[in-house]
């Protein structure tokens, strides 16, 4: 098994995961191809329709044998082989479904002849039903109670999100985190995953690796992870993808240092939160919120970010353009006179 730990392994995950020998996974995040025609570097995704429910069958199987007897399985797919996975996984293979959620994204695929479509299925298995991984926290979010209505009564800790998750716009090609790859995951909807379901330390296992979104977010998790990509071009470029990523702060390194690693973050808290930059940046209570949340969300037990950093280090990443768009709008560059300009140049750290 060592020769999985911490790659991404070039080859069909059905044939490498055959051969080991026993469970090593904590947590599996699968999005196979959905059987829609696309020609992939070394796959074209069009199969008979009893075909490709086999073959999936097969996957999912393979899957299951190498998950930990606690170990959580998600896996995206479209509408026409959702009732598939889930029968397979429940009824063939003793899973058990936890939730069965809508990924709703922005930029979905127009049509003429029937409503746009602009949602996938995220299934959310377990291998036991009394034991697993979920550690509620790190997934709250923000309540109306806390943002709307500013409630002292709200539950500090905020909420669990819904089950239909409408924080994550397709990857599109003007967006930062976007690779040469044609159906890329977003990086803050993995992170959520991740977090949620494995701890620091565990082994992530993605069999369609793809882009290496599942690897990459799991290595700046401080998880191991396997990538299993049947494309050596894709495997290639997820690898070099890979090392220009930077994880956690080490023990002993400077904690007030900001790093790549913090801006993945509060990008990602951004995002799941659903607070534009302007709101928070004009409602101190919100953003002194939005601070304490973020302060654990990485760990701070000291030296703790303050609500005038995280506003300086929102602004600056609306202004260039790398938090990407919040509920479908567009991060909109800010002009010299706005009052985010204004609040840049109070706080010093503009770069005129």
């Amino acid at each position: 098994m060592h020769n999985l730990l911490n790659k991404i392994i070039c080859g069909d995950c059905i044939e490498v995961l055959s051969k080991v020998q026993e469970p090593f996974a904590d947590l599996i995040f699968a999005d196979p191809p959905f059987n829609i025609g696309y020609k992939y570097d070394k796959y074209h995704d069009k199969k008979e329709h009893r075909d490709y429910v086999g073959w999936t069958r097969q996957w999912m199987r393979a899957c299951k044998n190498v998950l930990k007897p606690h170990g959580s399985f998600y896996i995206a797919i479209g509408d026409d082989y959702a009732a598939n996975v889930k029968l397979i996984a429940t009824d063939e293979l003793g899973l058990f479904m936890r939730n069965w959620i809508i990924w709703h994204y922005t930029f979905g695929q127009q049509t003429k002849s029937k409503f746009a479509r602009a949602h996938t299925h995220i299934f959310y298995f377990v291998n036991d039903q009394k034991n697993f991984t979920f550690n509620k926290d790190a997934a709250s979010v923000l309540s109306d109670r806390q943002k709307k209505y500013q409630d002292k009564r709200a539950n500090p800790n905020g909420k669990m999100p819904d089950d239909v998750w409408d924080e994550y716009p397709r990857v599109c090609g003007t967006f930062e985190e976007r690779v040469d790859f044609p159906c890329q995951m977003p990086e803050g909807l993995l992170a959520r995953i991740i977090r949620v379901s494995s701890n620091q330390g565990d082994w992530v296992l993605d069999p369609f690796s793809g882009s290496g979104t599942t690897a990459v977010v799991a290595a700046k998790l401080n998880r191991r992870y396997t990538g299993i990509e049947i494309s050596e071009e894709y495997a290639r470029k997820a690898e070099e993808r890979i090392l220009t990523c930077s994880g956690p702060p080490q023990a002993g390194s400077s904690k007030a240092r900001w790093t790549e690693h913090l801006e993945s973050e509060l990008k990602w808290l951004y995002h799941e939160n659903k607070l534009p930059v302007e709101q928070l940046v004009d409602n101190l209570a919100l953003l002194m919120l939005f601070t304490d949340k973020f302060n654990k969300r990485v760990g701070k037990t000291e030296d703790l970010f303050d609500s005038k950093q995280l506003k300086q280090h929102l602004i600056q990443l609306a202004k260039s353009g790398k938090l990407g768009p919040l509920r479908g709008e567009p991060i909109i560059r800010i002009l010299e006179n706005s009052k985010w300009e204004k609040a840049l140049w109070e706080d010093g750290v503009t770069n005129k």
